[in-house]
């Protein structure tokens, strides 16, 4: 452990024979280091040349600079982890007070008492290793933050985020989806690759819990997903063999929730498998809306020998399905009440003849407004497949 570097300012001479003599242990043992001025200017050019001097033992009365004026001096470099004590006569308490009112650490009187110095000079360290050991944890958790930020920027990057995503299909579907993670990176994922000619898969989904594991387990579902989905056209074969994996991979029992489907542009036949992911909500041409039936399936890599079976809907021209997560029903305002499946169907409800994005965009303006200023408590994401 380095040496505590003391400097001490006073003009009488006897005061480092003092120091030295009092302290030689603690010298002798690289515990302290003392540097010695006679004035407040000599003691500032000490300081230049030992930047990490961290307390300072400073007589008030003094030629050239008092105490006073160099304790706002040391003010000036707004270094909290250095110290100044300040030395002055007994019957000198007005100077002391003003000292101690401008922020001096503590004071000590002349004779000086050294037993009793030497426990304000451990009550010094105790609390500038208490400073040092929070810049220090700041320092840590300024890096986290940058990590977080570039993890962030690296999901973001793994979601796709060119639309439209089948420019050259534009006659047969519009797709749009976002997500917005409530904290830097989140659980929330969605995707759709082209399988053959006439049918893209699409994806969305849940991982249990937020933060850098959720967003490690996000993105290996999401490889593992669309592996298989290139793989198996059976979207419950495909749940089923992401299944396997995805137990293995699972650390502290996460899961995922899934809503995996395949979209036949040239029929409008959607096969899917809602592996225990929220109801998607089927918006009509006519502005009515219709939840699809409650899942019949487990949720994803918590259980080895869950398998998964499909269902099919039929999509007519003109129809929407919107995919969601729960962020999106269970955002709550400041009275803790939460927008709700309904309150979602009824702004679907008017924007029947809107694009994939209105509709997108929609929706998370109605959410903010429910919201008035109450916090994202989850992530938010949605994706949206028009039949056109």
């Amino acid at each position: 452990m380095a040496a505590i570097k003391i400097l001490c300012v006073d003009d009488e001479a006897a005061v480092e024979q003092l120091m030295r003599q009092y302290f030689r242990r603690k010298i002798r043992n690289g515990e302290y280091e003392f540097f010695f001025a006679q004035n407040g200017v000599d003691a500032l050019s000490v300081m230049y040349n030992h930047p990490d001097i961290e307390i300072i033992l400073s007589d008030i009365n003094m030629p050239e600079m008092d105490g006073l004026t160099l304790l706002a001096k040391v003010n000036e470099m707004r270094n909290p982890a250095l110290h100044v004590i300040m030395v002055s006569a007994y019957g000198d308490m007005v100077n002391i007070r003003q000292a101690m009112n401008n922020g001096a650490f503590d004071f000590a009187v002349k004779p000086i008492d050294m037993e009793d110095l030497s426990l304000t000079i451990d009550k010094a360290i105790e609390r500038i290793n208490f400073i040092h050991e929070t810049q220090q944890e700041h320092t840590q958790l300024e890096s986290l933050k940058k990590d977080l930020t570039t993890a962030r920027d690296i999901q973001q990057y793994i979601l796709p985020q060119a639309f439209p995503p089948f420019p050259e299909e534009s006659n047969r579907l519009d797709i749009y989806a976002s997500m917005e993670a409530a904290k830097d990176i989140g659980g929330d994922f969605y995707d759709f690759f082209r399988i053959d000619d006439d049918r893209v898969a699409l994806v969305i989904a849940d991982v249990c819990g937020k933060g850098i594991p959720a967003a490690l387990f996000m993105a290996i579902s999401r490889t593992i997903i669309r592996s298989k989905g290139m793989q198996y056209t059976d979207t419950g074969k495909c749940m089923t063999e992401s299944n396997l994996p995805l137990v293995a991979y699972s650390a502290d029992c996460m899961f995922v929730t899934v809503f995996y489907a395949v979209y036949n542009m040239k029929t409008g036949l959607l096969a899917y498998c809602n592996a225990g992911h929220n109801r998607p909500v089927l918006l009509h041409s006519d502005g009515t809306t219709e939840i699809l039936p409650k899942p019949r399936n487990l949720i994803v890599g918590a259980y080895e020998n869950a398998s998964f079976k499909e269902d099919t809907l039929q999509l007519e021209t003109g129809d929407t399905l919107v995919m969601y997560t729960d962020g999106v029903t269970e955002a709550t305002n400041l009275a803790k009440e939460a927008f709700g499946l309904e309150r979602f169907c009824t702004t679907l409800s008017s924007l029947a003849d809107k694009s994939s994005h209105q509709i997108v965009d929609a929706v998370r303006a109605s959410i903010s407004d429910f919201a008035a200023g109450a916090e994202q408590s989850d992530d938010i994401t949605m994706l949206v497949l028009k039949r056109k």
